[in-house]
């Protein structure tokens, strides 16, 4: 309980400040993504917080709407080049500093995923929502989208089980090197991430 609270005032400490600096650049990211991927200028999504509770995750959006008529259905036809940038130099992740702050993210922690994966974890595997999710964490160091699930999911609870504010240091700061290198950015052969569909052992175990 007391390292909780030590967190979210880390947290704090650091997201406010950062927030503040950087509503210059979301200013102008937020003009760039307008005309050049039109409106909403903010991509929306439900994710799974502490205790696998929904939040609403906010970021830039990055790619283009889906449109039947022109085959853009899949991630690779809606991705720009523009998009691909803020990507890579994480300028999307900036307005869920927001999230940090009101307490639905971390700075640090597993990344939230998807709402349907949910049912696809292993009992192991699901222990990664004893913490909040963040908006970098072990396995975004270790490898980002260029490791398998399996290992990102290891990494998850690796974390849960060691987190001390020593190693969120620790992470923010490779999280920085990471960025400036543009490393693991996606998957092979992917635009962004392959879809988790539950793990092996998980599948093997199933009713």
């Amino acid at each position: 309980m007391r390292h909780c609270r030590r967190k979210r005032l880390f947290d704090l400490a650091i997201a406010i400040p950062a927030l503040v600096l950087t509503l210059p650049v979301q200013a102008v990211v937020a003009v760039l993504v307008a005309r050049k991927l039109g409106r909403p200028i903010l991509f929306r999504q439900v994710r799974p917080g502490l205790g696998g509770e929904p939040f609403e995750l906010i970021k830039f959006r990055t790619m283009l709407p889906p449109d039947p008529r022109s085959g853009r259905l899949d991630d690779a036809a809606r991705m720009t080049a523009f998009g691909a940038t803020l990507r890579s130099t994480s300028l999307d992740e900036l307005p869920t500093l927001f999230n940090v702050i009101r307490g639905d993210m971390s700075l640090v922690g597993p990344r939230p995923l998807l709402m349907q994966y949910l049912d696809r974890y292993t009992p192991e595997q699901a222990r990664r929502h004893e913490v909040r999710p963040g908006m970098t964490g072990l396995a975004q160091v270790s490898g980002r989208n260029a490791i398998g699930w399996d290992e990102k999911l290891a990494l998850d609870v690796t974390y849960v089980d060691h987190q001390s504010l020593g190693t969120d240091v620790r992470i923010l700061v490779a999280t920085a090197r990471q960025v400036v290198r543009r490393e693991g950015i996606t998957a092979d052969g992917q635009v962004t991430t392959t879809e988790f569909m539950g793990s092996a052992s998980a599948l093997v175990s199933a009713p």
